[in-house]
């Protein structure tokens, strides 16, 4: 009966609901960008007040060394399991604004789209599960599990630093049976996924110096090296010509995975074609024997992510600069152990650099791989909900990408991460015009509904709550 009117309540309220998402998109909660930590903050303030306005207890807004992240829980569910639910309300820099049909902080509706910076990712799938909440609580006045959420605003800085100190610091309160992470998307339309893997990242800014101060070309030209060059040089030498990674013992920790786990995802996974399409090129590139959705899941990967040197204005200054700095990410997959493959890099570039340069390398953070088995009662609860809430049976899908926090989780508190994403393909995450399919919104609420009452007779609960002795963080 409790989740006959649930779902009732969420069907009933949708418009409040986007009205609400519109509110939460509104804040200007770029992360990286120093200027707009008030606005971070008041949006925390906002996320809190409305966790409490729909009965989550012990709210709290908690200071990090960055941004703060916001706790809540409801712990009433006696003998039921604990779910962690993590979100993040930060987002990446709007930039270029020019390329945006609307101004990206000021959300727009068309099409049965919700259109501005955030809304797929992440603040429509977080304020998903907040609505599914808000729809027991309002009408059955309780949970079917017990609930800790962590919803954090530094999640794009891509740094899990502050995340992290958090964790470690509160493992008796945050203690559950598992994780649920909506920070991903579907495979398309109609079309629901669940995450089962995850490659993990190792991300660093490379620098190479040369002079102390720029030198201007037609006087040291052809005498001295440039730090530009040999910069450019140095990446260069991370791959060989087939696209495999040139970093001597970089594969030597990788997993080969069996022949039936290949057709598994040959099955159910994209087809190159997808891929390609999706990313709007017409031909691949990378380690040859390998389809590209093995390339992006099951195989580790190096990439440029930026390079900068020398004058960057209009026109011509002919200088040899003095300095030149690139970002590098790697995405690991298992067994691989982000510090081996640090000093890898480090030996690496000790043996490439070139005479008369120096070069100095800075780790930004890593996050390591998670497989979750397919079997676990957790994800097996999601596929239920999945079906109930889209109608369709989910596919298991292995992301190329990282979810720190998943991550986190499964080597900090040992649970399981279940990655269930609403978002679509081409919801334009991180680039100008993102949006949310208004529909996704709906059923991921639905989903979320189905997801806590299934979750509370699958997934036994491995310690006895008791709200009164819980410490919190």
């Amino acid at each position: 009966m409790g989740l006959k009117r649930a779902l009732g309540y969420a069907r009933c309220h949708r418009r409040r609901f986007v009205s609400e998402l519109k509110e939460f998109v509104r804040f200007p909660t770029v992360s990286s960008q120093p200027k707009l930590a008030r606005d971070i903050r008041r949006c925390a303030s906002w996320l809190a007040r409305h966790l409490q306005s729909i009965g989550l207890e012990h709210v709290q807004i908690i200071p990090t060394n960055v941004h703060p992240i916001v706790y809540a829980t409801w712990q009433h569910a006696r003998g039921r399991p604990t779910i962690l639910l993590y979100g993040h309300y930060d987002v990446q820099p709007p930039e270029p604004l020019e390329a945006w049909y609307t101004p990206p902080f000021a959300p727009a509706l068309r099409n049965n789209n919700l259109y501005g910076r955030g809304a797929s990712d992440d603040k429509g799938q977080l304020l998903a599960h907040v609505k599914a909440m808000e729809s027991y609580l309002r009408t059955a006045r309780a949970l079917p599990v017990n609930v800790k959420c962590v919803f954090e605003g530094a999640e794009e800085l891509g740094d899990s630093a502050s995340l992290q100190a958090f964790v470690r610091r509160n493992k008796s309160a945050l203690q559950a049976d598992a994780a649920v992470i909506s920070d991903t998307r579907m495979l398309g339309p109609g079309r629901p996924a669940l995450g089962y893997s995850q490659r993990g990242n190792i991300r660093f800014e490379i620098e190479v110096k040369g002079a102390p101060h720029e030198l201007h070309s037609g006087n040291f030209g052809g005498a001295v090296a440039n730090p530009l060059q040999a910069l450019c040089e140095i990446v260069a030498s991370l791959h060989d010509a087939n696209g495999r990674v040139a970093i001597p013992g970089f594969y030597d920790d990788v997993r080969e995975w069996s022949e039936k786990e290949r057709e598994y995802m040959a099955e159910t996974g994209p087809k190159d074609r997808q891929i390609l399409h999706d990313a709007h090129v017409s031909t691949d590139w990378g380690e040859p024997g390998y389809s590209l959705y093995e390339r992006v899941t099951i195989r580790p990967s190096l990439s440029v992510n930026g390079i900068t040197g020398g004058y960057q204005g209009p026109g011509v200054k002919t200088v040899i600069p003095s300095q030149a700095l690139a970002k590098i990410s790697i995405r690991l997959v298992p067994d691989q152990d982000p510090k081996k493959v640090e000093r890898q890099m480090e030996q690496h570039l000790a043996s490439v650099v070139p005479p008369g340069m120096k070069v100095n390398m800075k780790t930004l953070g890593f996050a390591a791989p998670v497989v979750v088995n397919r079997k676990h009662p957790a994800l097996q609860a999601a596929a239920i909900a999945f079906q109930k809430g889209f109608g369709e049976r989910p596919v298991f899908l292995r992301s190329g990408g990282s979810v720190l926090a998943a991550s986190l989780f499964q080597t900090e508190l040992r649970i399981p991460a279940v990655l269930m994403g609403f978002a679509l393909p081409d919801d334009r995450a991180h680039a100008p015009n993102e949006k949310f399919h208004l529909p996704n919104f709906y059923r991921g609420i639905e989903t979320s509904i189905w997801f806590m009452s299934v979750a509370s007779k699958l997934l036994h609960s491995r310690t006895r709550i008791s709200p009164e002795r819980s410490r919190q963080p």
